[in-house]
């Protein structure tokens, strides 16, 4: 079977291109397994849940007696009360055990016939199955090791938390009581916010049942080192010619990692691409370019991952102000668990933290998202639309003229709002920019903001149009020296980009400013700088 890039359900690497989990198993391993923890895998949508919890089931066999649990595999009724519950929960165990050899053969028959039995009993609780449950840890030839992958399939359920409580309560008695040796449980959700999901009220909000766990720390996006691993396998097989360094660089800079994202460009370059005329040669699919075109593939796409993440920016409207605030105004905001649509943002894997600050988890949900911002606007904006009536005038030979936008883009914002207030511009000027010039390469091209150079005075916006990178650098004016130094930075981010020609766009404040457009020259580079 020739292998692929897969972004549905679990991967396995005789089938799939993929990240190896080796090292990660043995971390997990070593570090929470062997030592006993109970921990809790939460982590953002199609980040690799399933596919790491199955390869850990396998890779404990030898050490461990794996109870491996699904709670989607179970319906809501199942989570009706204790007796519909626990009834199901032995009906998995024996349909477990039935097909499972080794599992037949590690748990002792009289206990695992005293488990069974309490389907047959007339009044049955949580305090019951434990204590049947406790003899088959005692009695098992292995240390049991409990998994349950998709808890939040019961996160509406009180007797989900019962049974975690008892979990709790048989944890801290372990002496005492024999139980499983490590739980692990799998889902979107933490603990907590399963909690919070049940009981609303301030009172419960924070008495969580699972404050034994271990804090899972584990990383699970994927590294550059990994990603160029997965590459040389491709490449092997196919040999296409690509720098796979080169090219894993390349599509980390825009998922950072995140596992679905990673193999969801892959899988547009392996599938997609070779059908574009533009990439009949294949050695142009593997390449920056070829990353690109498969982005641009990929915001045009409605995926659930994706629609999960309109779904949250929606529903936390606190969480969109921040964004839009980071996007549009390079503001810098403190990272605060506590505060609940930061929490949620980055549980779903949307925001992280770094250094102290609020920033998106990669490119491509910033993109994604900026499209969102920029598509509500786009249908009530005066500057959208000037974009789009200006449009022709800017394309060429199917190449974009970026000194004729910024001279159009200077003209109109002078005309339109060259009176308005510093605040207005400082919060505004940017965006209309990025609203003006959407139109403009929609179709042909994307841009997008660079997370390294963005502040409060300074954002890059780097865009890419029909094979061709323009680097422009949209700033508040803040005097002649700190323009000298913005320039100078410039042409040192154009250095890292191998670009010979650089743009700069400031919003001046100055009553005595110059508004227009001119080119300077410095040390080897060309600056096309416009004034606002």
């Amino acid at each position: 079977m020739t292998r692929y890039f897969n972004t549905e359900g679990r991967c396995r690497p005789e089938e799939h291109y993929m990240v190896r989990l080796d090292e990660r198993l043995a971390q997990m391993k070593e570090r929470f397994v062997d030592r006993g923890k109970y921990f809790v895998i939460n982590r953002g949508r199609q980040y690799g849940k399933t596919t790491t919890l199955m390869a850990l089931e396998e890779y404990l066999r030898d050490s461990y007696t794996v109870i491996a649990m699904d709670f989607q595999m179970m319906s809501t009724a199942n989570f009706a009360d204790e007796p519909a519950f626990i009834i199901a929960f032995i009906e998995y165990m024996e349909d477990l055990y039935s097909m499972d050899e080794e599992l037949e053969c590690a748990v002792e028959t009289e206990a695992f016939e005293n488990l069974t039995a309490l389907k047959d009993m007339e009044k049955i609780t949580l305090d019951k199955l434990f204590r049947c449950l406790s003899k088959i840890c005692r009695t098992a030839k292995k240390p049991v090791v409990l998994m349950i992958d998709e808890v939040d399939s019961a996160s509406n359920n009180q007797v989900f938390i019962d049974f975690l409580a008892q979990l709790r309560g048989y944890y801290l008695a372990r002496e005492r009581r024999p139980t499983f040796h490590s739980v692990i449980l799998a889902g979107l959700y933490d603990i907590k916010n399963l909690k919070l999901k049940i009981r609303p009220d301030s009172e419960h909000q924070y008495n969580s049942p699972w404050n034994i766990a271990a804090d899972f720390d584990i990383d699970m996006s994927f590294s550059v080192d990994q990603i160029e691993a997965m590459l040389t396998e491709y490449e092997s097989d196919h040999q296409t010619g690509m720098d796979t360094k080169t090219v894993a660089n390349e599509i980390y800079q825009y998922t950072s990692g995140y596992p679905c994202l990673v193999s969801a460009v892959c899988k547009l370059m392996d599938e997609r691409l070779p059908a574009q005329k533009a990439f009949a040669d294949g050695k142009r699919i593997w390449t920056a370019e070829g990353i690109s075109e498969a982005v641009k593939l990929m915001m045009k796409s409605n995926t659930p991952l994706f629609d999960s993440l309109v779904k949250q920016i929606d529903m936390y409207q606190d969480l969109r102000k921040t964004i839009e605030e980071i996007i549009y105004q390079g503001k810098r905001v403190p990272f605060n668990p506590d505060e609940r649509s930061v929490n949620m943002g980055k549980m779903f894997g949307f925001i992280k933290e770094e250094n102290g600050q609020i920033v998106m988890s990669n490119r491509i949900f910033e993109m994604r998202i900026m499209n969102l911002f920029i598509t509500e606007e786009s249908l009530d904006s005066t500057v959208f639309n000037q974009g789009e009536r200006d449009r022709n005038q800017f394309l060429l030979g199917g190449r974009l003229n970026m000194d004729r936008v910024l001279e159009k883009f200077v003209e109109y914002f002078h005309d339109i709002y060259g009176e308005r207030d510093v605040q207005f511009v400082e919060e505004y000027g940017r965006r209309f920019f990025l609203l003006y010039l959407k139109p403009i390469i929609n179709g042909r091209g994307n841009y997008y903001l660079e997370a390294q150079t963005r502040d409060a005075g300074r954002t890059d916006v780097i865009v890419d149009y029909a094979g061709e990178q323009f680097i422009i650098e949209m700033k508040i004016w803040r005097g002649n020296e700190y323009n000298e130094r913005g320039e100078k930075q410039l042409t040192g981010y154009l250095d890292y980009f191998h670009q010979n020609k650089g743009y700069m766009l400031s919003f001046n404040f100055n009553k005595k400013k110059e508004i227009g457009v001119k080119t300077i020259t410095l040390r080897d580079k060309t600056i096309v700088e416009a004034v606002v």
